[in-house]
């Protein structure tokens, strides 16, 4: 199967602590899995390249693969894999590995888990992962349109690490909890090379879209809130939807915001595994027509 998205990143589980005090156990999760659903909500034609743990959940599998997200490049790790706590903070997240896991590289994929008739794919989407990875990949897939979500915080003492891969890719996806360089307000100060779009994502604050000299906010809606893991990877996905469409931003982010307010509105995937795409073109008509 040809595929227009390919999304590299994480399939793991997740416990998720919410502020006041609720949780929910062993949801499947992982970026990867948002960024998919997200993006076919839009007629995508998306494929996943990951490692999955031998725990992860089959029914999640199943129902991608009867939402035509193409699992080829999905491989087993063959023992049980990475599982996450979430705990949130307010605005913040706080991601812990659990103990005696394997570690985060290990359910990552590697360049020559993408298979290859996908090599020629329009789009590459690297989610969060450690950056020596990411790097990897984007050593890997030369002259492809590339767009990055971090794992690594971006800090002062980080900088230097970034610097050898934000200006091979074209876009930089980075959200308020990854993002700490104090006094820095506009991120068109990181772009250069072939990174020219940057989309800092602030949640309930919505965001602004950097390219050139244009900033463009957007505000968030939403039908509910029950839990807002995931949001990010399902707006992300619908930028790239947007984008792939030929697109302006400014359509682009609508597909971002209707995505993500379909993972929000129900614990884990449930929101966005419920949607569809003509949900999804009806909410956008509703909202933004």
């Amino acid at each position: 199967m040809s595929v227009d998205l390919v999304v590299l990143g994480n399939l793991l589980v997740d416990d998720v602590v919410l502020p006041d005090g609720r949780t929910r156990m062993a949801e499947p999760g992982g970026a990867a899995l948002y960024a998919a659903l997200g993006a076919r909500l839009w007629g995508v034609r998306v494929g996943i390249v990951s490692v999955r743990g031998d725990e992860y959940p089959a029914d999640a599998l199943d129902l991608m693969a009867r939402r035509g997200v193409a699992l080829d490049g999905v491989r087993s790790l063959g023992r049980p894999g990475l599982r996450t706590w979430l705990l949130y903070e307010g605005a913040r997240r706080h991601l812990v590995h659990r103990l005696e896991g394997p570690t985060h590289a290990e359910v990552s994929p590697s360049p020559d888990s993408v298979p290859p008739g996908w090599r020629e794919a329009r789009a590459f989407h690297l989610c969060p992962m450690p950056i020596e990875v990411q790097a990897a990949l984007v050593e890997a897939l030369p002259g492809r349109f590339l767009s990055l979500d971090p794992y690594l915080l971006l800090r002062p003492d980080t900088l230097e690490s970034f610097r050898g891969i934000l200006p091979r890719v074209d876009a930089l996806f980075l959200s308020e909890d990854e993002m700490e360089l104090p006094g820095v307000e506009d991120l068109r100060a990181l772009a250069g090379g072939r990174l020219a779009t940057i989309v800092f994502k602030r949640g309930a604050r919505g965001g602004t879209l950097f390219t050139g000299l244009r900033a463009l906010s957007w505000e968030p809606r939403a039908a509910e809130v029950v839990d807002s893991t995931g949001a990010g990877d399902a707006f992300a996905a619908g930028v790239l939807a947007g984008w792939l469409r030929g697109e302006p931003h400014e359509r682009a982010l609508q597909r971002g915001i209707v995505g993500a307010s379909f993972a929000i509105e129900d614990w884990g995937p449930a929101g966005i595994f419920r949607a569809t795409p003509d949900a999804a073109e009806a909410r956008l008509r509703a909202w933004f027509e």
